[in-house]
C-alpha cells in the first residue's frame, strides 16, 4: 500500500472537522450496510483512515461528504465481500444504531425494513433520505449514473411501500 507524501495529507485540523462534520453520518451509513455495529465503527474508522491517506486524489468534482459517503460505501462493500462476512447473520437490533441530533424513531420497523433491503437499494435510499444527499451528489458517491440511482431509490421505496402498507393500520 502506497502512502500519499505528506504535503498531501490534510491536516490534523481538517480531519477533525470531518470527524465532527460527519463523523456520526459516516458510522450510521456503514451500520445500516453492514448490519453490525462492531464492524461498523472499524469501517468507519478506516473510512476516514482512507481520506486522509487519499486526500492528494480528491479531485473536488464533489463535496467533502459526498467524497466521504463514497469512501464509506466502498469500505463496506470491500467488508460485505469478504468469505468471513458471509458466513455469519450480523443483524443489528434498533437499540444499537447510533443516535441522532433529531429525535429518533418511536418504533424500529423503518428501519428494519431498510436494513431488509438489497445492498444497492440500501445505499440510494440511506444516502438520500438519511444523508440528504441530491441524485447526483449520489451518483457521484456510487460511481454510477443518475438514472441508476433513480432506478435504485423507485425500486427500494416501492419495496419499502410493500413492507409497511399495514405499518400503521395493524394496531
Amino acid at each position: 500500500m502506497t502512502i500519499a507524501p505528506s504535503s498531501c495529507r490534510p491536516s490534523a485540523e481538517v480531519v477533525e472537522r470531518w470527524m465532527t462534520q460527519y463523523g456520526t453520518d459516516v458510522k450510521r451509513l456503514c451500520l445500516m450496510l453492514l448490519r453490525d455495529l462492531p464492524l461498523a465503527e472499524d469501517a468507519a474508522q478506516e473510512s476516514f483512515l482512507k481520506a486522509w491517506r487519499g486526500y492528494g486524489a480528491f479531485r473536488r468534482d464533489a463535496s467533502e461528504k459526498t467524497w466521504l459517503m463514497h469512501i464509506a460505501v466502498n469500505v463496506c462493500r470491500d467488508m460485505l465481500r469478504t468469505s468471513w462476512f458471509r458466513r455469519f447473520d450480523r443483524r443489528v437490533i434498533p437499540e444499537e444504531l447510533p443516535l441522532t441530533a433529531e429525535p429518533g424513531l418511536p418504533d424500529p420497523t423503518l428501519a428494519q425494513a431498510i436494513m431488509s433491503l438489497p445492498l444497492r437499494q440500501r445505499e440510494a435510499i440511506l444516502l438520500r433520505y438519511w444523508q440528504g444527499m441530491s441524485i447526483e451528489e449520489i451518483a457521484l458517491a456510487l460511481r454510477c449514473s443518475e438514472n441508476t440511482v433513480k432506478s435504485c431509490l423507485q425500486r427500494g421505496k416501492r419495496k419499502l411501500k410493500e413492507q409497511l402498507e399495514r405499518w400503521y393500520f395493524d394496531e
